[in-house]
């Protein structure tokens, strides 16, 4: 299968990092290569890999969400100072097999993951004005110690429903330090030997990043919040208390096997009328 996407790599500019764009035919040379960048540099990025239009209506039902959510008691999880995540409810736009199965996506995933994996959590990352820097940290811990190099077991895929900028709370991440210790990776950040990069995207593209990989939002200086979606995939075996996936049983029966088998999810008859964020926030 080919596909017709945009591919991007990061070009250093002086102190920052912006995205070169070059239209590309997406064929399976380009997924071993982007696989390629992820086992080694812990992130490769797919730029205009969703249609614009899909973006949009994402992006409105996400603000009616979100303007709902807050107005909730436990409606939204704090992450820090004028930072929350919202898990989003599994129901039209968000509920895309066109997103959450993406073929290029998957594509990607077949090549990193040696054994099944499934999707474990869709949610957004929502820094707002008053937003400040994160500590650099990690989403998971290795698998046995730092000792040894962990291979990439969890993946997490971000898309923005705005674009990113330098203003608005870009992701900052050091390459390469998914396969160090943290440590290590900390003192190479220190001394500038590996960079903090800022990555900035256009609504449709897409990273796909390694969680063990140094990493920290950055301040939203803007009077708009900039939601970014996660995806997380996981090994089967990987045990993820913190985040969860509910899909009402109408819809979960009418997706094909291999779908189902995609999701672990909780099957309900129907989805609850309201949703009390649980999510903890571990950083490592």
């Amino acid at each position: 299968m080919v596909l017709n996407v945009a591919l991007g790599s990061p070009v250093k500019t002086g102190s920052n990092m912006v995205q070169s764009i070059n239209t590309a035919t997406f064929t399976d040379r380009d997924l071993d290569r982007l696989a390629a960048d992820l086992n080694r540099d812990g992130i490769c990025i797919i730029r205009g890999l969703f249609d614009r239009q899909l973006i949009e209506e994402w992006a409105v039902a996400f603000e009616a969400l979100f303007q709902e959510r807050q107005q909730r008691p436990g409606g939204v999880a704090p992450r820090g100072t004028a930072r929350c995540y919202l898990t989003l409810p599994w129901v039209a736009p968000f509920a895309n097999p066109a997103v959450f199965a993406n073929p290029t996506i998957l594509g990607v995933l077949d090549r990193v993951f040696y054994q099944e994996y499934e999707l474990v959590q869709l949610a957004a990352d929502i820094p707002m004005q008053g937003s400040e820097y994160q500590e650099i940290h990690r989403d998971f811990r290795p698998l046995f110690s730092d000792r040894i190099v962990t291979p990439l077991y969890a993946l997490a895929v971000n898309f923005p429903l705005v674009e990113v900028t330098a203003e608005n709370g870009p992701f900052e991440m050091a390459r390469g330090t998914h396969v160090m210790s943290r440590e290590e990776g900390l003192v190479k950040i220190r001394t500038g030997e590996i960079l903090l990069e800022q990555f900035y995207m256009q609504p449709g593209d897409v990273m796909m990043r390694s969680p063990l990989a140094l990493h920290r939002g950055t301040p939203n200086r803007t009077p708009q919040p900039r939601p970014m979606i996660v995806m997380g995939y996981v090994m089967h075996w990987l045990h993820t208390q913190k985040v969860d996936l509910t899909l009402p049983r109408d819809y979960y029966h009418s997706l094909p096997p291999q779908m189902q088998q995609l999701l672990r999810c909780q099957v309900v008859e129907r989805l609850p009328a309201s949703e009390v964020e649980n999510y903890i926030d571990f950083q490592y």
